[in-house]
């Protein structure tokens, strides 16, 4: 099967309940300026669904948040066909909410860097 750099609407995490449970029962880590939050189900249908955010209080303009979401959004598109095909993701559902919590406007290649970063690090966390 060939590789998908797609990022459909069924892969996004929209649903208010998981994300509350996500927030308040779920595990993170950071690599700094990327904090992911993430939950492992058994319940999930698709097997990783993931969401992005960026803090008011760091980036008052909307320009720049919607700006560092859609950098975010990218980065992970392009990088995570490796947790997607891993054994342990298609058993169980992952949720995952990449969360920016720099000061300032990130590069896309340093954003890519820090991406390819987390999501070994997920993979990682997965596999145990």
């Amino acid at each position: 099967m060939a590789a998908t750099y797609t990022y459909h609407k069924a892969e996004k995490l929209k649903s208010r309940k998981v994300l509350n449970r996500l927030f308040t029962e779920g595990k993170s880590f950071s690599v700094f300026p990327v904090k992911l939050f993430y939950a492992i189900d058994d319940d999930n249908t698709a097997a990783v669904k993931a969401g992005v955010g960026v803090s008011a209080r760091n980036f008052k303009k909307a320009v720049d948040r919607n700006r560092i979401k859609r950098l975010l959004r990218e980065c992970y598109r392009l990088n995570k066909i490796s947790l997607h095909t891993s054994a342990a993701a298609k058993q169980k559902g992952i949720s995952l909410f990449f969360l920016f919590i720099g000061k300032e406007l990130p590069e896309y290649t340093y954003l890519l860097e820090k991406m390819k970063e987390v999501l070994i690090k997920m993979e990682e966390k997965i596999d145990r």
